[in-house]
């Protein structure tokens, strides 16, 4: 088995149980960054609050709209990123020792070595996995009808004012792919990749972050060995600062990944990523970019901190397995 392929199914299992962790306030932090109307009293509402809001509105399902297209997302785009990441990081390790035959460096992959290794892993995944996001945005932004009468129905409507309108309907998996469709043929389902490629630069500061700590570390215990909990701290410190500096363009995302309102204010409809940007600080002003930050920070912490523990673990797991078979094999060759 190839370490890529360790890597890639490794990464998907500690996405799958981030995701299960955190979904809850995922779908609260798509709301906050989708919510459009600065003289709402719930802007002000920490995630707690809204998770409560939702509940009682809505129902508890309401928290985990879009978790099973969210779980595939999640696999897909972990095993896609790792995957490819040990790909391109084995060429920069490679390349690396032969600078180093060359009298070049110290055979070490350096700093940009890492950021262009996650940078283009992070574009192959975006690109294929773009369209599942889409899916997944719509579902946790779309708010389920209450039993409120019409024109109480339509007071609170208008009232909260999200993207995502009032709708009795179901509003499954399939409705939404036909609803993607219906409003922009199949390019709908790569609403938002622009910012999404630029926000590569998140996961690529994140893993520059996390492999410099982690080297430090290693330095500093003079072993390679470091325990699950010194891991799930350098996840989490990595993922916060890579989440504070690239946050706008995540809200810009789901902002465009939502349903659009072509019948309403024009104000909150957006033909793209800069007419998107513009609207936003003209009628939103800065803050406008940083909506459900505070619940995102968390939401994104604790998945990080948890993708990387469970990776690894399951990384090292596998190599104990690989290594006690092997071992077996010699053995009964060798009687």
């Amino acid at each position: 088995m190839s370490e890529a392929l360790i890597n890639g199914l490794a990464g998907a299992g500690g996405g799958i149980i981030a995701q299960l962790i955190t979904y809850p306030l995922s779908t609260v932090n798509t709301r906050q960054q989708t919510e459009r109307d600065l003289k709402r009293a719930t802007r002000s509402q920490g995630a707690l609050e809204r998770m409560c809001q939702v509940v009682k509105e809505e129902g508890w399902g309401r928290l985990y709209g879009g978790l099973m297209p969210s779980l595939v997302g999640t696999a897909a785009s972990q095993g896609v990123y790792y995957y490819f990441y040990q790909i391109f990081r084995n060429m920069a390790a490679e390349a690396a020792l032969q600078k180093k035959k060359m009298g070049v460096g110290d055979g070490s992959i350096g700093m940009l070595s890492s950021l262009l290794t996650a940078a283009l892993s992070g574009c192959v995944n975006v690109l294929l996995t773009n369209p599942i996001w889409v899916v997944v945005t719509r579902m946790q932004a779309h708010r389920k009808g209450s039993n409120h009468g019409p024109e109480e129905g339509l007071l609170i409507a208008t009232e909260q004012a999200i993207i995502s309108a009032v709708e009795p309907l179901p509003y499954g998996t399939s409705h939404v792919i036909q609803e993607i469709f219906d409003e922009a043929g199949i390019q709908g389902f790569w609403k938002g990749v622009l910012p999404s490629l630029i926000m590569v630069s998140n996961p690529s500061i994140q893993f520059m972050l996390y492999e410099a700590m982690l080297s430090k570390l290693r330095k500093r215990n003079n072993s390679n060995r470091v325990t699950a909990l010194q891991i799930f701290l350098l996840g989490a410190l990595a993922k916060l600062g890579a989440t504070v500096l690239t946050y706008p363009l995540l809200v810009v995302k789901a902002r465009l990944q939502a349903r659009q309102d072509k019948t309403g204010d024009r104000r909150q409809h957006y033909k793209g990523t800069w007419d998107a940007i513009i609207k936003m600080i003209r009628y939103e002003g800065l803050n406008g970019f940083y909506k459900g930050m505070g619940t995102k920070i968390v939401q994104s912490v604790l998945a990080a901190a948890v993708i990387f523990t469970i990776k690894e673990e399951l990384v090292r797991g596998v190599h104990f397995l690989l290594a006690k078979e092997a071992a077996k094999t010699v053995k009964i060759k060798s009687v």
